[in-house]
């Protein structure tokens, strides 16, 4: 009969995939064989089975760990604990059978099961195997449990209560007999069907029992026995050689209820998978989306923001794939994300991948990361595709000033609203901290060196570097020179650094920053980070020669202080799609993209079919060309599709409008119809669709026409601010159009270019200016960095964001104009030169600490 059963599970179910997991604690042989037992049942009908053993030194915690990630392993359906757990410290057994997985609990042993099972909630729980199995065995004998008397002797959770419980809703009349029962033997006499699972060798004699009573004894117990090889056999609880006389039925010991235990297992793991793959559907996340309700006329963003609770964190983070082990919360709406992660799902394909950018902004901003938000919600919440947007932390200009909290708008922001704008999970600070040590490192160095005798500072910086702590490249190059002449040792230590009392600390402490945002962002690993903090140069002595965080011994502190800046913070929008929120380089001075983490494990959780919508800030001609020649060069990931914002009201501005002014009521023609012909034409040979903010239908009208013209693959209104997700449906089936239509990515220009010549390339394919003026300044940097091997670097244009020229009032298409190129600075840990165009400013200091010349 148990083969039949085993038979049937395998014929019934055999197109399933099936996953059991026996977790073991310690190494007793009784365990090993019931472990062996139903790893040879799971590979006779096509499960596959694994077995976890932990040694005996293991402890609760990293008991409850490893349970943990099996429940999170969306291959397993079935996970065993195999009881006892044998290890040298403390365990609570009712602690660890209760962390496994309700739906993978194939056992029944969970309190949440055994809860299910005892409500009579049969067909919404795992019933223990053994009773289940007892159950099976009384409807072979042709037994109808309805209205008969049933005893069950003994009351345990494996057997005794679930055995009552299960006879109990099939109609019988049961009762329980324990250790403490005083009449046993007449409760046994009354029985129709009699379960036994007391753990006492032979105590039910046959005379107790009824005549033709259905037995099924579960206890496997071992007496003395000179007539077998160990001396021992296996007896039952029930006295077998008196009980077959008058019981109509009985199980024997062994070989009844024991393999039935194990059919039933079986069956329950097939049950698990079959109930998972109900609800699963592959390469889909089983995710939960709010459902907005936009009200008219449209409160505020803070009132919006605050009228929808979050979804915890642990939730959305199992929602899209990620284990508890590799999420940090910090919180309940916010939380990191290890870099685990993307080790994990290495071999997971990557899904599409989206970039957002705009037109040249207004001083208000042109959307697009209220676009971003409300396109990843219209893919994921209305059309049913995993969707991730990717956007840069607000920074504090943005939560001061008057553009807002740079998190979206309307009914398209990530939430909670004041977390996200404030302190996040202090990344900012992060970089802040690392900037001021870097800061103070050379005002320590330099008042040292103006103070101290060559003695003294070999021995605070040489003795200990030498003798106590590690010999670094340049130390080993003093240790030549200290051979080949007779110099004291002391001045080897010297970078005779500028005095940077002279230079104001705060301008120095955000250039520095600025770049450490910039190695953040374009990081793909932590050791990479390290690595490009090393090469971060943050002084230059005063016959010129280059001076790094390395050399100064603190490029280990500054990677100490942002390992964990280094890791994408996830949160949620409005509608419950999930959000990476990392790392905040701006568009006019550095490249203005989120992070490339932050994508690339986007684009592992998401899936081949599923969507990562992530941001280019500013106008195209600065984020995105950046996101391009910059970015995709750092993370070899190549878009598929290109989203450019164009608002009516930027177009009427860049079209011979009113200006705008920051914190200022909009002029009146804003509001006004007013058809412009104006639209920017689409750089680089991506796939590109055009998304327009609600305004008049003959001016959407006008705009989609314009656009199609200049080369847009689509042009799509949109209402995504009002509406949410719903608003930019339209957009998001035109990004899954887009998607899928052949295309080629192509950089700007080549990294092998002359410095000026890639420069020039950028202003007038870009920009559309008619040549470059480099100044006295550049002219030199282009010849130094040609020289010091640094010609190959990818080109960041320190621009005005505000306009396609160097000058912010020239607005629409400016034509015939120069780039003025005053001087050009190098990033050498994040990667690139930025020349400096015009007088846009960089906050830093641009001569105190460039090579003398």
């Amino acid at each position: 009969f148990v083969i039949q059963i085993l038979f049937g599970v395998c014929i019934s179910r055999c197109w399933l995939y099936r996953t059991v997991c026996v977790f073991q604690v310690g190494d007793r042989d009784d365990s090993n064989l019931y472990i062996s037992m139903k790893l040879k049942a799971a590979a006779e009908i096509g499960i596959n089975a694994s077995h976890v053993r932990l040694p005996k030194t293991a402890t609760e915690d990293e008991v409850l760990r490893r349970i943990v990630e099996v429940n999170e392993n969306l291959e397993v359906h079935g996970l065993i604990v195999q009881l006892p757990l044998d290890s040298i410290n403390p365990m609570d057994t009712e602690k660890v059978t209760n962390a496994v997985a309700p739906e993978k609990d194939v056992d029944g042993l969970t309190s949440i099961n055994a809860g299910k099972l005892s409500r009579g909630d049969l067909g919404d729980c795992f019933i223990p195997c053994t009773p289940k199995g007892c159950m099976k065995l009384i409807s072979q004998t042709g037994t109808s449990v309805a209205g008969k008397n049933a005893v069950v002797i003994g009351r345990s959770k494996i057997v005794g209560a679930p055995m009552h419980d299960l006879l109990l809703w099939s109609h019988a009349t049961v009762t329980t007999c324990h250790s403490k029962t005083t009449d046993l033997a007449a409760q046994v006499g009354r029985a129709d069907i009699l379960v036994v699972g007391a753990g006492k060798a032979e105590m039910v004699k046959g005379e107790w029992l009824k005549e033709g009573a259905v037995v099924i004894d579960c206890g496997i117990n071992h007496i003395p026995d000179d007539s077998k090889a160990n001396g021992m056999r296996v007896v039952g609880d029930v006295h077998y050689p008196s009980a077959k006389e008058k019981a109509g039925f009985i199980t024997p010991v062994p070989g009844g209820v024991g393999p039935m235990t194990v059919a039933m297992l079986m069956e329950n793991t097939v049950q698990s998978a079959k109930r998972f793959l109900k609800t699963y559907q592959p390469g889909k996340w089983n995710i939960s989306y709010a459902k907005l309700k936009p009200q008219k006329p449209q409160p505020s963003d803070v009132a919006i923001a605050h009228s929808f609770t979050p979804k915890t964190i642990g939730r959305l983070a199992r929602e899209v794939g990620l284990f508890s082990e590799e999420v940090e919360p910090y919180g309940t709406t916010r939380a990191k994300v290890r870099l685990e992660a993307l080790n994990r799902l290495k071999t997971q394909p990557n899904g599409k991948y989206l970039v957002v950018t705009g037109i040249t902004p207004t001083p208000l901003g042109e959307g697009t990361t209220t676009t971003t938000l409300g396109l990843a919600q219209a893919l994921g919440a209305h059309l049913h595709v995993n969707s991730f947007a990717c956007v840069r932390q607000p920074s504090r200009g943005s939560n001061f000033g008057v553009k807002g909290g740079a998190v979206g708008g309307g009914y398209c922001q990530v939430i909670p609203m004041e977390e996200v704008s404030l302190h996040l999970t202090s990344d900012i600070q992060a970089v802040m901290a690392a900037s001021s040590l870097v800061v103070d490192t050379i005002n320590a160095r330099v008042l040292c060196e103006s103070t101290q005798s060559d003695k003294v500072i070999q021995n605070i910086i040489l003795v200990p570097i030498l003798f106590g702590l590690s010999i670094s490249k340049p130390i080993s190059i003093m240790i030549v020179c200290l051979v080949m002449c007779s110099r004291p040792i002391g001045i080897f230590a010297r970078f005779y650094l500028i005095n940077s009392f002279q230079t104001p600390s705060k301008q120095l402490s955000g250039y520095v920053a600025s770049e450490m945002m910039a190695v953040l962002a374009l990081s793909t690993s932590l050791g990479d980070m390290t690595r490009r903090l090393a090469r971060v140069v943050v002084a230059y002595s005063r016959k010129g020669k280059p001076v790094t965080t390395e050399d100064l011994g603190i490029s280990g502190v500054l990677a100490t202080l942002m390992r964990d800046a280094v890791k994408p913070s996830l949160m949620q929008t409005m509608e419950g799609t999930p959000v990476f929120v990392h790392t905040c380089p701006l568009s006019d001075i550095a490249q203005g993209n989120s992070s490339i983490l932050a994508d690339q494990i986007a684009l592992k959780l998401v899936g081949p079919e599923g969507f990562v919508v992530t941001e280019a800030e500013g106008g195209a001609e600065l984020g995105m060309e950046k996101f391009f020649d910059i970015k995709c060069r750092s993370s070899g990931l190549h878009p598929d599709v290109v989203v450019m914002v164009a608002s009516v009201p930027a177009l009427k501005m860049h079209g011979g409008g009113p200006a705008v002014t920051a914190g200022s009521a909009m002029p009146k023609e804003y509001s006004a119809e007013v058809i412009s012909p104006w639209l920017p034409s689409q750089p680089h040979s991506q796939a590109a669709e055009i998304c327009i903010s609600t305004d008049t239908d003959a001016e959407l009208g006008l705009v989609c026409e314009q656009a199609k013209l200049a080369g847009a693959l689509e042009a799509v209104p949109c209402s995504h601010w009002a509406e949410g997700g719903a608003g930019a449906v339209a957009l998001g089936q035109a990004v899954q159009r887009a998607a899928e239509t052949p295309h080629q990515m192509n950089f700007l220009y080549d990294l092998e270019m002359p410095i000026d010549d890639k420069i020039r390339v950028i202003a007038k394919s870009m920009y559309g200016a008619d040549d470059v003026e480099l100044l006295p300044q550049a002219q030199k940097k282009v010849a130094l960095f040609s020289k010091q091997g640094l010609g190959n670097l990818p080109i960041c244009m320190a621009k005005t964001h505000l306009s396609l020229s160097h000058d912010p009032e020239r607005k629409g298409v400016p034509t015939g104009f120069t780039l003025p190129i005053r001087d050009i600075h190098a990033n050498l840990g994040a990667g690139f030169l930025y020349p400096l165009v015009g007088t846009v400013s960089t906050g830093a200091v641009t001569h105190s600490y460039e090579p003398a010349q």
